[in-house]
């Protein structure tokens, strides 16, 4: 059991981990590693989220959002930490990252009874490449996977990202598969009303996706009537909100800041067990 997070866990909650596969395609099976408490009430339909790694859509693995399902899952929710196809492995482009997206959000929608989740209240989450995968997910209406079935929505009930790439025509020299294709699959391009609620949390100093654009993309989503929070951290990088083995006070006080954003939604209650009581 990976433990990265116990020191961020409430007392006397113990969180179980699970890996279901989801998905396959060709010789690949896709996995889910859901985390949960292990004495969880079976006549309560908890909230859910699903994390999607970062990695340029190249690489990475889901034991980067480990901790904060850890966290989240002691706090009553069922988390989710999502593989999904990438270059370097599968060959793949952006576009299977973002269909993969979406067959894990309704997967998990489509097994809700079996979860004991609300498919009412499931949040999709990430960081970088990942990050752009979830808003995908929430405003990308098209690239579901062939065979699946589409009465199960694959649109999230809110949004949880860390320095995402909202604006994927900056990408075109870093992701060439996507050259002439960019805006089907550009966060920004296809802001429109009644989004999912977000919060989003970007370094200001971030060289890999720059600040403005998380700017511009909040800016959008606000201006068209939704509810979209940006957190800036002034002289953070790219990353900058990752578990690291000793102190890294960014990774707690961003995991306060969601808690308190689900909070706000009515999915969890009471005070955030991470990052101080403030």
């Amino acid at each position: 059991m990976h433990t990265a997070a116990q020191a961020c866990m409430m007392p006397g909650m113990n969180v179980t981990k699970r890996d279901i596969p989801y998905k396959t395609v060709g010789d690949t099976t896709l996995r889910l590693f859901v985390f949960e408490e292990d004495e969880a009430r079976a006549d309560t339909r908890r909230p859910a989220i699903v994390f999607f790694f970062g990695g340029g859509w190249a690489n990475g693995t889901p034991e980067q959002f480990f901790p904060q399902c850890e966290y989240l899952a002691s706090r009553g929710m069922v988390t989710v930490s999502a593989e999904y196809r990438v270059k370097e492995r599968n060959g793949t482009t952006p576009f299977e990252c973002v269909a993969d997206g979406k067959s894990a959000v309704r997967w998990v929608r489509a097994h809700a009874d079996e979860l004991g989740i609300d498919p009412d209240r499931i949040a999709a989450g990430g960081g970088s490449a990942g990050g752009h995968i979830a808003l995908c997910t929430a405003l990308i209406d098209d690239l579901e996977e062939t065979g699946e079935d589409v009465s199960v929505s694959s649109r999230p009930d809110a949004l949880v990202c860390f320095n995402p790439a909202p604006d994927l025509t900056r990408y075109a020299n870093r992701v060439p598969e996507s050259a002439g294709r960019a805006e089907e699959i550009s966060p920004t391009h296809h802001v429109k009303a009644a989004a999912p609620p977000g919060i989003l949390f970007h370094g200001i100093d971030d060289q890999s996706v720059p600040f403005e654009d998380a700017e511009r993309f909040a800016a959008a989503m606000t201006d068209a009537g939704n509810d979209c929070q940006l957190v800036a951290y002034p002289g953070q990088e790219h990353g900058f909100f990752n578990y690291r083995e000793g102190d890294n006070p960014c990774y707690a006080e961003t995991l306060r800041e969601v808690d308190r954003f689900l909070v706000r939604l009515g999915w969890l209650t009471g005070m955030p067990a991470v990052g101080g009581t403030s």
